[in-house]
């Protein structure tokens, strides 16, 4: 647990009075700039592999694998409450039936508590946004909306295939539902500078967002941004200059933020670059090192009074 930063992990288990873990989800979908919906070949930087547990399979049905994700969790950690993570690909991308049957056969589970679904903001509407908040009554629902940047240039660049007004929109949808929202970033993009990174800490404190998952930039292998990358390398954090760039973002955020993450691990066999040779809970002690060594904390910098224009 930090002492410098709005945590997910004690936030939850402050929630819940116990520990709460995410069970991963694969349930066969896909995305609408891979589809040809409004583009083919998604991102340019993805490659679902690199975030997906081979424990997952669109193969097996929502039960199995929670009670495979389950089996592992409560074997490992003596774990008892569980939150459905429908992760890879856009989990909302569907019709509101075939997502009502999903969704509740992940929750008809025992010992599940709520859903944690990733999507895009082009992929929500009213029925679908209707849909999760029939949820809230009775469970913990978080909607966790990729953005990955909050600059239209760069949106275009990743072959992202909607811009940063269709997620303003899509919060405007979803707030004041009982829904949590989320959102994630990835910072080190070519298309922006430092000061244009630090800049949407400013503008994300000042939307009704309350968890946040921070990435940076990692070369894939099979992506379009690995051929970008083989054919005119561009530059990458170190990673000394992600620790200090990740203490200067933070220092700019609404401490009511809670991080869910604030790096992205690609496995060793995919990976490209950059190569930190970290381990998971290394980097997580160096982070904390280097908040400490600044003498910093989450929202040190953070000015209420700046509006989003």
């Amino acid at each position: 647990m930090s002492i410098y930063y709005n945590a997910f992990g004690p936030y939850i288990r402050n929630k819940f009075k116990d520990n709460v873990y995410k069970v991963n989800i694969d349930a066969g979908f896909t995305c609408p700039n891979r589809d040809g919906s409004i583009g083919f070949g998604g991102c340019i930087y993805c490659n679902n592999d690199s975030f997906r547990p081979s424990s997952v399979s669109p193969s097996l049905t929502v039960t199995k694998q929670i009670e495979n994700g389950i089996a592992y969790l409560t074997k490992r950690y003596g774990a008892k409450k569980f939150i459905a993570y429908f992760q890879p690909y856009t989990n909302t991308y569907s019709s509101v039936d075939n997502l009502n049957r999903l969704y509740s056969e992940a929750l008809s589970h025992p010992a599940v508590i709520g859903l944690a679904i990733g999507t895009r903001p082009d992929a929500v509407d009213a029925q679908k946004i209707e849909l999760l908040q029939s949820f809230t009554k009775d469970y913990f629902i978080l909607v966790e909306y990729g953005l990955q940047s909050i600059y239209d240039k760069t949106l275009d660049s990743i072959n992202r295939g909607h811009n940063y007004k269709c997620f303003l929109d899509a919060l405007e949808l979803t707030r004041n539902r009982e829904i949590y929202i989320g959102t994630h970033i990835i910072v080190g993009f070519p298309t922006e500078d430092i000061k244009e990174t630090l800049g949407m800490a400013d503008v994300i404190s000042t939307l009704p967002i309350e968890f946040l998952k921070i990435h940076q930039l990692q070369v894939i292998k099979e992506t379009k941004l690995a051929d970008m990358y083989a054919d005119s390398p561009f530059e990458l954090f170190s990673y000394y200059e992600y620790l200090d760039l990740l203490v200067r973002f933070i220092e700019r955020l609404d401490p009511n933020i809670v991080l869910q993450r604030l790096f992205a691990t690609a496995p060793d066999n995919i990976l490209i670059a950059p190569k930190w040779d970290r381990q998971r809970q290394q980097m997580i002690m160096d982070i904390d090192a280097h908040f400490k060594k600044y003498s910093s904390f989450q929202g040190k910098h953070y000015d209420p009074n700046i509006k989003n224009v």
